[in-house]
């Protein structure tokens, strides 16, 4: 697996909105609304990191499990719900935590402007009255940055989450450039897409991953890029 800098980031997102970057530690998002909300974002961020941490502190096989976790019903919102997807998709919790961050602080943020897109690290949170496409980036594909997702405004808010095994520090057990998974939860879409992307080791994995990940209980779609090869399932629409 290799890094790739997030230059991508300048070709995504509505124009319209206002974009900025906001980082907490190992936390990266970048954030467009209505305004700039940077304040209350990193206010946002600080606080289910926090959560996240001291759970950890007396729970530390919540960080490491690569298998569900029993439910603690004690436990933060944001920690049940990663412990919850994580269990739909039969990986570990750890596996919801870039996509359950963007979920939550995109939804804090929608208390204050009604047009929020949240990325982090491929994870993204996405609310707005406009048409929006997401381009794919798949690395040395050749498919990468030329195939994009048209999600409809009353589909949002909306998750689209992208695993890879080619691409990025994320931990992948497969070989896929890119697993993109489209869900109503971002913490879901991105477990789920850890999930299926640990069972592409090669272009032929594609068909049965695509049939095994849409039974995942609230996936709306996915779409899979290993080299040249290019595969969808449900509700997926490309852009022209």
């Amino acid at each position: 697996m290799r890094f790739t800098e997030r230059t991508y980031r300048n070709k995504v997102l509505n124009h319209s909105l206002i974009s900025y970057q906001v980082k907490v530690r190992e936390t990266d998002l970048f954030i467009s609304s209505d305004s700039d909300f940077r304040q209350a974002a990193r206010q946002s961020v600080h606080r289910y990191r926090g959560y996240l941490e001291s759970y950890i502190k007396s729970h530390p096989d919540f960080l490491t499990s690569l298998i569900p976790l029993k439910i603690d019903d004690l436990a933060p919102d944001i920690v049940r719900d990663m412990m919850k997807v994580s269990q739909a998709a039969g990986v570990g919790p750890m596996a919801a935590v870039a996509g359950a961050l963007a979920e939550y602080v995109g939804q804090d943020l929608l208390k204050l402007t009604p047009n929020v897109i949240v990325e982090n690290g491929g994870d993204i949170f996405l609310k707005s009255k406009d048409e929006i496409n997401i381009g794919i980036f798949a690395g040395d594909s050749s498919f990468s940055e030329k195939l994009a997702l048209k999600i409809r405004p009353e589909e949002m808010p909306i998750g689209i989450c992208t695993s890879s095994g080619t691409v990025g520090h994320s931990l992948s057990f497969g070989k896929a450039d890119a697993v993109c998974v489209k869900a109503k939860s971002v913490s879901l879409a991105d477990a789920a897409a850890t999930a299926i992307g640990n069972m592409v080791k090669s272009r032929k994995d594609i068909y049965q991953a695509l049939q095994t990940g849409i039974k995942i209980e609230e996936v709306l779609g996915i779409a899979i890029i290993v080299d040249d090869q290019f595969g969808a399932i449900g509700d997926v629409e490309l852009a022209d």
